[in-house]
């Protein structure tokens, strides 16, 4: 679980839009760029090369 004041802080690096929690994958996804950021030990790893780039699909 990430601290929810720190998810009202982060914005996706590349669009700087908001982004939706997603617990059930533990991954930070930016709709607009398409990408989802990995959580790991609750940490937010906010680097785009880490995303997984979400399919049409998803979300």
């Amino acid at each position: 679980m990430v601290d929810p004041k720190l998810l009202e802080l982060l914005v996706c690096p590349l669009t700087k839009t908001i982004l939706r929690y997603d617990r059930e994958a533990n991954e930070l996804v930016s709709e607009k760029a398409r990408l989802a950021f990995p959580i790991r030990d609750g940490i937010p790893i906010m680097l785009v090369d880490e995303a997984r780039q979400l399919d049409e699909t998803s979300a």
